[in-house]
Order: structure tokens, then sequence, then C-alpha cells
């Protein structure tokens, strides 16, 4: 009598076999990517600021032909214009922009270069947290322009006094910035670290900066931010020949002569650079980060 074989049938009842859950982890860890095309990017990333800057001129403009103040304190956006043009014809838009773009990047990185210690110090450190934590808050919250009278005083008037402002406002953020990543670091990555042998400045640049990336990041926005600020409000009070001619002591120039489309077109582009550098270099490197991390969900 010929014996026949059955395999038994799988109870679903009893939950999926290894060989599911293998393929379901497989397919997890399988990350379509989908490049978005350029139309809708524009659309989505593009057209409402260009919304937003349209809507802004046609209310200033409104204002203007309404003649709700007097044409020398609210110029039209064409008078703004103008004065671009007068810049541009004598040829001295891109130098006013690049004298204080070149001191307000060279300032950052020095910034950058001198807080990233001194945030290590204090993250690691409790005496020197103790000491230094509350001088480091305490200078992030103090205005930059108060600073300006001592660096003439210490210094003269000349780039080291520029630089001098820079770094006192933006050194206590670039340090808090990186203090309060610390801070946010798993124990557990602390202790693997440990465990396999790093310590010091290995443990730092494999374990320390690495997990406290995306809070280092915000402090470096935050310590551009300030450098930038700081630069304008440096340049607005301390002046010159030796300075040349920034984007600040532009705008007070033009406030000195009292031409209100000068003081606007300073103004403006002094916003613009700002702008610029984050859409330029932070927006991209924060996405970076966080799509690296998971954290950022979708195409942008």
């Amino acid at each position: 009598m010929a014996s026949t074989e059955t395999t038994p049938l799988l109870d679903k009842s009893q939950g999926p076999s290894s060989a599911d859950v293998g393929a379901g982890l497989d397919a997890l860890d399988a990350v379509v990517t989908t490049r978005t095309p350029l139309l809708v990017t524009l659309r989505q990333k593009a057209l409402p600021p260009v919304i937003a800057i349209a809507l802004v001129l046609a209310v200033w403009q409104a204002a203007f032909s309404l003649e709700l103040t007097d044409s020398y304190k609210l110029p039209s956006p064409g008078m703004v214009w103008d004065a671009l043009a007068d810049l541009w014809g004598q040829g001295t838009l891109f130098s006013i922009i690049w004298t204080s773009l070149w001191r307000g990047l060279s300032g950052f990185v020095a910034a950058v270069i001198i807080g990233t210690p001194i945030g290590l110090l204090v993250a690691q450190l409790k005496p020197v947290r103790a000491a230094i934590g509350p001088i480091l808050s305490g200078l992030q919250s103090l205005p930059s322009v108060a600073w300006v009278p001592a660096a003439v005083i210490w210094l003269g008037v000349n780039n080291s006094t520029m630089y001098a402002v820079i770094l006192l406002g933006a050194v206590p953020s670039v340090a808090n910035g990186l203090v309060a990543g610390i801070d946010q670091v798993p124990p557990i990555l602390l202790r693997a670290g440990r465990t396999m042998g790093a310590s010091g400045l290995v443990q730092a640049r494999h374990i320390l900066l690495p997990g406290a990336l995306p809070g280092y990041l915000a402090g470096l926005k935050q310590g551009w931010a300030f450098s930038w600020r700081s630069l304008m409000a440096a340049e607005l009070i301390a002046a010159s020949p030796e300075l040349g001619i920034g984007l600040g002591r532009y705008l007070e120039n033009q406030r000195e002569f009292a031409d209100m489309s000068g003081v606007l077109l300073g103004i403006i582009l002094i916003l613009i650079v700002g702008v610029a550098i984050d859409l330029l270099f932070f927006s991209p490197l924060e996405r970076r980060v966080l799509r690296n991390r998971g954290l950022l969900h979708g195409a942008r």
C-alpha cells in the first residue's frame, strides 16, 4: 500500500513565519526615492515667496500712490530701484556687498573655530559648565551693539574691531548650540563608545559631534545670524577710511543724507544677503542631516 506524504498547512492563527518577517524587514529597508519634477518643486518652493513679495510690493506701491505720508519718508518701489541702478552705474554695488559679506563669513568661520572647542569643554566638564555656562548664556542675550563702543576704545576703528564684535556675538551661540546638542545625545551611544575604547578627541569626533549634529547645526545657524547682525551694528557705528564702505556704513551714510530710498535699499540688501546665506548653505545642510537620520519625510 503506497503511502502519501502531506505537508501541513500553515495555521495563520500562529502568526507569520520567519520568512514572512524577513521579507517584511527587507521591504522596510528598501527606501524608494523619487525625484520631484522641476515644475512641482518650483510651484511648491519658489511660487509662494514670489507671491508674498509681489503682495508686499503692491501694498507698498498703493501706500505711496495714496500719499499716506510724505514721499521723502516713504519712497515708491521705483525710487528704491533707481537707487539700486545708481549704485550699479557707479560700479560700487558689488564692492559694498562683498566688503560686508567677506567680513561676516570670515568672522563666522573664526567663531566656529573658537566656539566649538568651548562648547565641547562646557558640555563634558561639569566644573567648566558651572563656571562658564551662565556667562555664555548671558553673552548670548547681550545685544551685539553694546560691544561696539568698548571694541572701538580697545582696538581703534579698524577691522579688528569688526571681528571682535562678530566673535563676541557669535561664539556664545555656536558654543551653546553644541552644548544643547551634546546634552541630547543618547547615553547608550556614549557607553558603547567607551566600551570600544573611544575617549577624548576620538569620542568627540566619532560620537559627540555626529550625535549632536542637529543641535550643533541650529547653533551654527544662530551663530551666523548673530555674526551678520553684529557686523551691521559695528558698521553702522564705526566709520573709517580703512574700513571702506560695507552695507551697514552705506545704510548710515544714506541716513545722514536723509535719502530714504537709499536707506530702504540698504535694508533690503542686508536682508537679501542674510536670507541667501541661509537658503544656499544652511537649509540644504539641514535637510541633508535630517534626511540621513530618517527625520525628513517625503521629497523636499
